[in-house]
Protein backbone atom coordinates (compact mmCIF):
# COMPACT_ATOMS: atom_id res chain seq x y z
CA UNK A 1 0.00 0.00 0.00
CA UNK A 2 1.44 3.36 -1.04
CA UNK A 3 1.78 6.26 1.36
CA UNK A 4 -0.81 9.00 1.20
CA UNK A 5 -0.52 12.65 2.06
CA UNK A 6 -2.13 13.60 5.33
CA UNK A 7 -5.74 14.56 4.83
CA UNK A 8 -9.32 13.37 5.15
CA UNK A 9 -9.93 9.80 3.99
CA UNK A 10 -11.71 9.46 0.66
CA UNK A 11 -14.39 6.81 0.26
CA UNK A 12 -15.04 5.84 -3.35
CA UNK A 13 -18.03 4.15 -4.90
CA UNK A 14 -16.91 2.41 -8.09
CA UNK A 15 -19.63 2.16 -10.75
CA UNK A 16 -18.87 -0.43 -13.41
CA UNK A 17 -17.38 -3.92 -13.01
CA UNK A 18 -16.01 -4.39 -16.51
CA UNK A 19 -12.41 -4.32 -17.67
CA UNK A 20 -11.94 -0.60 -17.06
CA UNK A 21 -13.61 -0.95 -13.68
CA UNK A 22 -10.91 -3.44 -12.80
CA UNK A 23 -8.22 -0.96 -13.84
CA UNK A 24 -9.72 1.62 -11.48
CA UNK A 25 -10.10 -0.89 -8.66
CA UNK A 26 -6.44 -1.86 -8.90
CA UNK A 27 -5.32 1.78 -9.02
CA UNK A 28 -7.46 2.70 -6.00
CA UNK A 29 -6.26 -0.29 -3.97
CA UNK A 30 -2.62 0.44 -4.82
CA UNK A 31 -3.11 4.05 -3.70
CA UNK A 32 -4.56 3.04 -0.35
CA UNK A 33 -8.09 4.12 -1.28
CA UNK A 34 -9.80 0.79 -1.92
CA UNK A 35 -13.39 1.16 -3.14
CA UNK A 36 -15.96 1.20 -0.35
CA UNK A 37 -18.59 -0.21 -2.73
CA UNK A 38 -19.05 -1.38 -6.29
CA UNK A 39 -22.04 -0.99 -8.62
CA UNK A 40 -22.88 -3.30 -11.54
CA UNK A 41 -26.23 -4.19 -13.13
CA UNK A 42 -25.13 -7.79 -13.86
CA UNK A 43 -25.37 -9.61 -10.52
CA UNK A 44 -23.01 -12.43 -11.45
CA UNK A 45 -20.38 -10.01 -12.69
CA UNK A 46 -20.90 -7.84 -9.60
CA UNK A 47 -20.27 -10.70 -7.20
CA UNK A 48 -17.26 -11.98 -9.13
CA UNK A 49 -15.76 -8.49 -9.18
CA UNK A 50 -16.45 -7.95 -5.50
CA UNK A 51 -14.79 -11.24 -4.60
CA UNK A 52 -11.77 -10.53 -6.80
CA UNK A 53 -11.11 -7.12 -5.30
CA UNK A 54 -12.36 -7.74 -1.78
CA UNK A 55 -15.30 -5.32 -1.97
CA UNK A 56 -18.11 -6.44 0.32
CA UNK A 57 -20.62 -3.65 -0.41
CA UNK A 58 -22.24 -4.46 -3.76
CA UNK A 59 -25.15 -2.77 -5.48
CA UNK A 60 -27.00 -3.20 -8.77
CA UNK A 61 -27.79 0.52 -9.13
CA UNK A 62 -25.93 3.70 -8.35
CA UNK A 63 -28.95 5.16 -6.57
CA UNK A 64 -28.96 2.19 -4.19
CA UNK A 65 -25.24 2.64 -3.57
CA UNK A 66 -25.64 6.35 -2.84
CA UNK A 67 -28.43 5.52 -0.38
CA UNK A 68 -26.46 2.70 1.18
CA UNK A 69 -23.10 4.45 1.49
CA UNK A 70 -23.74 7.78 3.26
CA UNK A 71 -20.04 8.13 4.04
CA UNK A 72 -19.00 8.10 0.39
CA UNK A 73 -17.12 11.17 -0.84
CA UNK A 74 -16.57 10.33 -4.50
CA UNK A 75 -17.88 8.17 -7.34
CA UNK A 76 -15.78 6.64 -10.11
CA UNK A 77 -17.79 6.18 -13.31
CA UNK A 78 -16.33 3.25 -15.26
CA UNK A 79 -19.66 2.69 -16.99
CA UNK A 80 -20.72 3.01 -20.65
CA UNK A 81 -20.93 6.62 -21.88
CA UNK A 82 -24.70 6.44 -22.31
CA UNK A 83 -25.24 6.57 -18.53
CA UNK A 84 -22.56 9.14 -17.64
CA UNK A 85 -24.88 12.15 -17.59
CA UNK A 86 -27.53 10.47 -15.43
CA UNK A 87 -25.04 8.98 -12.99
CA UNK A 88 -22.86 12.08 -12.73
CA UNK A 89 -25.81 14.35 -12.04
CA UNK A 90 -27.17 11.94 -9.40
CA UNK A 91 -23.85 11.90 -7.55
CA UNK A 92 -23.28 15.65 -7.84
CA UNK A 93 -26.76 16.38 -6.52
CA UNK A 94 -25.73 14.56 -3.34
CA UNK A 95 -22.59 16.64 -3.03
CA UNK A 96 -20.17 13.93 -4.14
CA UNK A 97 -17.20 14.36 -6.45
CA UNK A 98 -17.34 12.42 -9.73
CA UNK A 99 -14.30 10.95 -11.47
CA UNK A 100 -15.55 9.91 -14.90
CA UNK A 101 -14.09 7.78 -17.67
CA UNK A 102 -13.85 9.16 -21.17
CA UNK A 103 -15.79 10.28 -23.03
CA UNK A 104 -17.34 12.18 -20.15
CA UNK A 105 -20.64 12.63 -22.02
CA UNK A 106 -22.29 11.75 -25.31
CA UNK A 107 -22.62 15.39 -26.37
CA UNK A 108 -21.86 18.95 -25.38
CA UNK A 109 -25.48 19.29 -24.24
CA UNK A 110 -25.05 16.36 -21.85
CA UNK A 111 -21.71 17.70 -20.65
CA UNK A 112 -23.17 21.14 -19.96
CA UNK A 113 -25.96 19.49 -17.95
CA UNK A 114 -23.28 17.82 -15.84
CA UNK A 115 -21.42 21.08 -15.29
CA UNK A 116 -24.68 22.80 -14.33
CA UNK A 117 -25.12 20.15 -11.64
CA UNK A 118 -21.50 20.64 -10.63
CA UNK A 119 -22.02 24.40 -10.27
CA UNK A 120 -24.84 23.72 -7.78
CA UNK A 121 -22.94 21.00 -5.91
CA UNK A 122 -20.38 20.82 -3.14
CA UNK A 123 -18.68 18.18 -5.28
CA UNK A 124 -16.64 18.44 -8.46
CA UNK A 125 -16.55 16.67 -11.81
CA UNK A 126 -13.27 15.35 -13.21
CA UNK A 127 -12.56 13.36 -16.38
CA UNK A 128 -10.11 10.48 -16.73
CA UNK A 129 -7.53 11.72 -19.24
CA UNK A 130 -4.53 9.84 -17.91
CA UNK A 131 -2.25 10.49 -20.88
CA UNK A 132 -1.52 13.92 -19.41
CA UNK A 133 0.19 12.43 -16.38
CA UNK A 134 3.37 10.75 -17.55
CA UNK A 135 6.43 12.67 -16.37
CA UNK A 136 7.67 13.38 -19.91
CA UNK A 137 4.39 14.98 -20.92
CA UNK A 138 4.36 17.08 -17.76
CA UNK A 139 7.95 18.17 -18.38
CA UNK A 140 7.18 19.08 -21.99
CA UNK A 141 4.21 21.14 -20.78
CA UNK A 142 6.41 22.94 -18.27
CA UNK A 143 9.17 23.68 -20.79
CA UNK A 144 6.63 24.91 -23.34
CA UNK A 145 4.98 27.17 -20.77
CA UNK A 146 8.35 28.51 -19.69
CA UNK A 147 9.17 29.67 -23.22
CA UNK A 148 12.51 27.92 -23.71
CA UNK A 149 11.14 25.81 -26.58
CA UNK A 150 10.02 28.86 -28.53
CA UNK A 151 6.68 29.12 -30.26
CA UNK A 152 4.80 25.95 -31.18
CA UNK A 153 4.70 25.57 -34.95
CA UNK A 154 3.28 22.21 -36.02
CA UNK A 155 2.09 18.97 -34.45
CA UNK A 156 0.96 15.47 -35.41
CA UNK A 157 -1.56 13.44 -33.39
CA UNK A 158 -2.26 9.95 -34.70
CA UNK A 159 -4.27 7.20 -33.04
CA UNK A 160 -3.88 4.26 -35.41
CA UNK A 161 -5.62 1.33 -33.72
CA UNK A 162 -7.47 -1.81 -34.76
CA UNK A 163 -10.68 -3.37 -33.50
CA UNK A 164 -12.16 -6.56 -35.01
CA UNK A 165 -15.85 -6.89 -35.83
CA UNK A 166 -16.51 -8.92 -32.66
CA UNK A 167 -15.42 -5.93 -30.55
CA UNK A 168 -18.64 -4.23 -31.63
CA UNK A 169 -20.82 -7.15 -30.53
CA UNK A 170 -21.19 -5.29 -27.22
CA UNK A 171 -24.51 -3.61 -27.82
CA UNK A 172 -23.56 -0.05 -26.85
CA UNK A 173 -20.44 0.15 -29.01
CA UNK A 174 -20.41 1.69 -32.46
CA UNK A 175 -23.67 3.62 -31.96
CA UNK A 176 -24.07 7.38 -31.78
CA UNK A 177 -26.84 7.18 -29.19
CA UNK A 178 -24.85 5.06 -26.71
CA UNK A 179 -21.13 5.60 -27.42
CA UNK A 180 -21.30 9.11 -28.83
CA UNK A 181 -19.02 8.39 -31.75
CA UNK A 182 -16.30 6.14 -33.11
CA UNK A 183 -12.52 6.42 -32.65
CA UNK A 184 -12.72 10.21 -32.50
CA UNK A 185 -14.70 9.94 -29.26
CA UNK A 186 -13.75 6.60 -27.78
CA UNK A 187 -10.08 6.11 -28.68
CA UNK A 188 -8.27 9.07 -30.21
CA UNK A 189 -9.77 11.41 -27.64
CA UNK A 190 -6.94 10.49 -25.24
CA UNK A 191 -4.19 11.58 -27.64
CA UNK A 192 -6.22 14.63 -28.67
CA UNK A 193 -6.51 15.63 -25.02
CA UNK A 194 -2.75 15.27 -24.56
CA UNK A 195 -2.24 17.42 -27.67
CA UNK A 196 -4.46 20.18 -26.27
CA UNK A 197 -2.89 20.00 -22.83
CA UNK A 198 0.47 20.89 -24.35
CA UNK A 199 -0.48 23.28 -27.18
CA UNK A 200 -3.31 25.10 -25.42
CA UNK A 201 -6.61 26.36 -26.84
CA UNK A 202 -7.64 25.34 -30.34
CA UNK A 203 -9.23 27.89 -32.66
CA UNK A 204 -10.71 26.12 -35.71
CA UNK A 205 -11.04 22.74 -37.40
CA UNK A 206 -11.39 21.37 -40.91
CA UNK A 207 -12.12 17.64 -40.99
CA UNK A 208 -13.37 14.53 -42.74
CA UNK A 209 -14.92 11.42 -41.18
CA UNK A 210 -16.10 8.26 -42.84
CA UNK A 211 -17.07 4.66 -42.26
CA UNK A 212 -14.97 2.41 -44.46
CA UNK A 213 -15.13 -1.13 -43.08
CA UNK A 214 -16.45 -1.52 -39.54
CA UNK A 215 -19.97 -2.83 -38.82
CA UNK A 216 -20.87 0.35 -36.97
CA UNK A 217 -23.12 3.36 -37.30
CA UNK A 218 -20.24 5.63 -36.27
CA UNK A 219 -17.12 6.52 -38.22
CA UNK A 220 -14.08 4.26 -38.27
CA UNK A 221 -11.74 6.96 -39.65
CA UNK A 222 -11.49 10.69 -39.06
CA UNK A 223 -8.84 13.20 -40.06
CA UNK A 224 -8.60 16.86 -39.12
CA UNK A 225 -6.48 19.96 -39.48
CA UNK A 226 -6.59 21.90 -36.23
CA UNK A 227 -5.39 25.49 -35.87
CA UNK A 228 -4.52 26.69 -32.39
CA UNK A 229 -4.83 30.12 -30.82
CA UNK A 230 -1.03 30.32 -30.91
CA UNK A 231 -1.10 29.90 -34.69
CA UNK A 232 0.30 26.36 -34.56
CA UNK A 233 -1.25 23.82 -36.92
CA UNK A 234 -1.78 20.13 -36.13
CA UNK A 235 -2.96 17.14 -38.12
CA UNK A 236 -5.11 14.62 -36.24
CA UNK A 237 -5.85 11.11 -37.53
CA UNK A 238 -8.04 8.57 -35.72
CA UNK A 239 -8.86 5.06 -36.95
CA UNK A 240 -9.72 1.54 -35.82
CA UNK A 241 -8.55 -0.02 -39.10
CA UNK A 242 -4.75 -0.08 -38.61
CA UNK A 243 -3.27 -3.60 -38.19
CA UNK A 244 -0.03 -2.18 -36.77
CA UNK A 245 -1.40 -0.33 -33.80
CA UNK A 246 0.36 2.78 -32.60
CA UNK A 247 -0.23 6.20 -31.11
CA UNK A 248 2.14 8.85 -32.42
CA UNK A 249 2.43 12.47 -31.38
CA UNK A 250 4.97 15.00 -32.57
CA UNK A 251 5.37 18.56 -31.33
CA UNK A 252 7.53 20.96 -33.33
CA UNK A 253 8.54 24.15 -31.54
CA UNK A 254 10.95 26.77 -32.84
CA UNK A 255 13.78 25.30 -30.75
CA UNK A 256 12.88 21.65 -30.28
CA UNK A 257 10.95 18.64 -31.56
CA UNK A 258 9.40 16.19 -29.10
CA UNK A 259 8.04 12.84 -30.28
CA UNK A 260 6.03 10.13 -28.57
CA UNK A 261 5.24 6.68 -29.94
CA UNK A 262 3.40 4.08 -27.85
CA UNK A 263 0.11 2.21 -27.83
CA UNK A 264 -2.12 3.17 -24.89
CA UNK A 265 0.44 3.77 -22.12
CA UNK A 266 3.87 5.35 -22.26
CA UNK A 267 6.99 5.76 -20.18
CA UNK A 268 9.89 8.19 -20.48
CA UNK A 269 11.55 5.71 -22.86
CA UNK A 270 8.77 6.23 -25.42
CA UNK A 271 9.72 9.89 -25.92
CA UNK A 272 12.53 11.45 -27.93
CA UNK A 273 13.65 15.07 -27.97
CA UNK A 274 15.62 16.82 -30.68
CA UNK A 275 17.06 20.04 -29.29
CA UNK A 276 20.23 21.84 -28.26
CA UNK A 277 22.20 20.86 -25.15
CA UNK A 278 20.61 23.34 -22.73
CA UNK A 279 17.03 22.32 -23.55
CA UNK A 280 18.00 18.64 -23.59
CA UNK A 281 19.56 18.95 -20.14
CA UNK A 282 16.47 20.65 -18.75
CA UNK A 283 14.28 17.99 -20.36
CA UNK A 284 16.21 15.13 -18.81
CA UNK A 285 16.39 16.77 -15.40
CA UNK A 286 12.63 17.09 -15.14
CA UNK A 287 11.65 13.56 -16.14
CA UNK A 288 10.99 11.30 -13.17
CA UNK A 289 10.16 7.92 -14.78
CA UNK A 290 6.43 8.23 -14.06
CA UNK A 291 4.48 6.37 -16.72
CA UNK A 292 1.15 7.55 -18.00
CA UNK A 293 -1.85 5.66 -16.71
CA UNK A 294 -4.69 5.61 -14.24
CA UNK A 295 -2.42 5.43 -11.21
CA UNK A 296 -0.55 8.57 -12.26
CA UNK A 297 -3.72 10.63 -12.62
CA UNK A 298 -5.28 9.10 -9.52
CA UNK A 299 -2.34 10.35 -7.45
CA UNK A 300 -3.14 13.90 -8.58
CA UNK A 301 -6.86 13.36 -7.92
CA UNK A 302 -6.27 12.08 -4.38
CA UNK A 303 -3.86 14.92 -3.59
CA UNK A 304 -6.45 17.46 -4.71
CA UNK A 305 -9.28 15.82 -2.77
CA UNK A 306 -7.20 15.55 0.38
CA UNK A 307 -6.40 19.25 0.05
CA UNK A 308 -10.06 20.14 -0.48
CA UNK A 309 -9.45 21.20 -4.08
CA UNK A 310 -11.26 20.24 -7.33
CA UNK A 311 -9.47 17.26 -8.84
CA UNK A 312 -8.02 17.23 -12.36
CA UNK A 313 -8.99 17.08 -15.20
CA UNK A 314 -11.51 19.87 -14.52
CA UNK A 315 -14.74 20.41 -16.43
CA UNK A 316 -13.44 23.44 -18.32
CA UNK A 317 -10.39 21.57 -19.53
CA UNK A 318 -12.28 18.40 -20.47
CA UNK A 319 -14.94 20.39 -22.32
CA UNK A 320 -12.33 21.80 -24.72
CA UNK A 321 -11.40 18.26 -25.71
CA UNK A 322 -15.02 17.15 -26.09
CA UNK A 323 -15.74 20.27 -28.13
CA UNK A 324 -12.88 19.40 -30.46
CA UNK A 325 -14.48 16.00 -31.09
CA UNK A 326 -17.82 17.70 -31.81
CA UNK A 327 -16.13 20.14 -34.18
CA UNK A 328 -14.46 17.31 -36.10
CA UNK A 329 -17.84 15.70 -36.68
CA UNK A 330 -19.52 19.01 -37.51
CA UNK A 331 -16.85 19.95 -40.03
CA UNK A 332 -16.81 16.48 -41.57
CA UNK A 333 -20.58 16.23 -41.97
CA UNK A 334 -21.21 19.81 -43.13
CA UNK A 335 -18.07 20.36 -45.21
CA UNK A 336 -17.44 23.61 -43.34
CA UNK A 337 -14.67 25.03 -41.22
CA UNK A 338 -15.76 25.06 -37.56
CA UNK A 339 -14.54 27.60 -35.05
CA UNK A 340 -14.38 27.00 -31.33
CA UNK A 341 -17.58 28.21 -29.67
CA UNK A 342 -19.76 27.77 -32.76
CA UNK A 343 -21.37 24.55 -31.55
CA UNK A 344 -23.88 26.03 -29.12
CA UNK A 345 -27.51 25.37 -28.16
CA UNK A 346 -29.51 25.34 -31.37
CA UNK A 347 -26.80 23.56 -33.34
CA UNK A 348 -27.65 19.91 -34.13
CA UNK A 349 -24.07 19.01 -33.21
CA UNK A 350 -24.60 20.40 -29.70
CA UNK A 351 -27.18 17.72 -28.90
CA UNK A 352 -25.62 14.82 -30.83
CA UNK A 353 -22.16 14.28 -32.21
CA UNK A 354 -23.63 13.17 -35.55
CA UNK A 355 -25.85 16.25 -35.79
CA UNK A 356 -28.69 15.46 -38.13
CA UNK A 357 -27.23 12.04 -38.91
CA UNK A 358 -24.12 10.58 -40.47
CA UNK A 359 -23.93 10.65 -44.29
CA UNK A 360 -23.97 6.86 -44.59
CA UNK A 361 -26.75 4.32 -44.01
CA UNK A 362 -27.11 2.86 -40.51
CA UNK A 363 -26.24 -0.75 -39.82
CA UNK A 364 -29.34 -2.85 -39.26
Amino acid sequence: MSERSVGPAQRFVLAGAGNIGGVHAEALIAAGAAPAAVVEVDRARLDAFGEKYGIAARYTSLEAALDGEPGATAVVLATPPVVHREQAVAALERGLTVYCEKPPALSLADFDAITAAEDASAGSFATVFQQRYGSSAQQLRDLAAGGSLGRPVTAVCNTLWFRPAEYFAVDWRGRWESEGGGPTMGHGIHQMDLLLSILGPWREVTAVATRIAQPTNTEDVSAAIVTFSSGAVATVLNTLLAPRQTSYLRFDFENATAELEHYDRYGDENWTLTAGPEITAAWEAGRTAVASGHSAQLAAVLAALDAGQPPPVTSASARATLELSAAIYASAFTGSRVRRGEIAPGSPFYDRMDGGGAPWPPVK
